[in-house]
């Protein structure tokens, strides 16, 4: 019977809508409309409840150390500038390690080209035939040669499939990208480590370009000799 029940076409029973004299008030508001506007009045109202709450039960005489330590720029507390923090010796331990980083990913980078370089070495060039015959005589050499023409006409890079062709353009993109941020990684690598040299103890000064015996872009240093004992 249950069977029988469900093959009868039913009516299907449409949400009343907004009546023809109401139009002007918008779309007519369904029950679950409400409830997400219910929970969203509620939950602005529980807030409001706690702040006032908590500020009832504020104690006057309450003191922190960042009353002291901030400041009200606008009606927002921001923390004053706090220019030694670290010592020298931190700083330097900071730089040394942000150092090791920058190398890493150097070398993570070089293995990643290395990788792909190796991929696509000479894949868009033909290799030069380099192999020798030898034949008896005239009637076996134009053989020869006919072979090597038909082997030569072969299909070769040019039928290549655009799907990977499309792959291999984007494999040396992503390729001169890598080259890119390698050599944006080893200028970063030799500034950092000119300014931790620079941070060392002993007297130093820049040379002039023409004391250079390489003039190159970046600024060279030269220390005063000292005596070791």
């Amino acid at each position: 019977m249950s069977s029988l029940r469900n093959a009868l076409p039913r009516r299907a029973h449409k949400e009343r809508a907004q009546p023809e004299a109401r139009k002007k008030f918008g779309i007519l508001e369904k029950h679950k409309d409400y409830v997400v506007r219910a929970r969203a009045f509620h939950r602005k109202e529980e807030i409001i409840r706690k702040l006032r709450e908590k500020a009832a039960l504020k104690n006057p005489d309450e003191f922190y150390f960042k009353m002291v330590n901030s400041t009200t720029v606008g009606g927002v507390h921001r923390p004053k500038p706090e220019a030694n923090k670290y010592t020298e010796e931190e700083l330097l331990l900071l730089k040394n390690k942000d150092m090791g980083y920058i190398l890493q990913s150097m070398q993570s980078e070089k293995k990643k080209i290395e990788k792909l370089s190796s991929t696509l070495h000479e894949l868009g060039a033909k290799r030069p035939n380099k192999h020798v015959y030898f034949a008896e005589d005239r009637e076996e050499a134009k053989e020869i040669q006919s072979r090597i023409g038909e082997s030569s006409n072969m299909p070769g890079l040019d039928n290549i499939p655009s799907r990977i062709k499309k792959k291999t353009a984007s494999s040396y993109r992503e390729l001169e990208e890598r080259k890119q941020r390698l050599q944006k990684l080893e200028k970063l690598y030799g500034d950092m480590a000119l300014q931790k040299e620079l941070k060392k103890p002993g007297r130093k000064r820049k040379l002039r370009e023409d004391e250079t015996v390489n003039p190159t872009s970046q600024p060279v240093y030269k220390w005063r000799a000292q005596r070791k004992r």
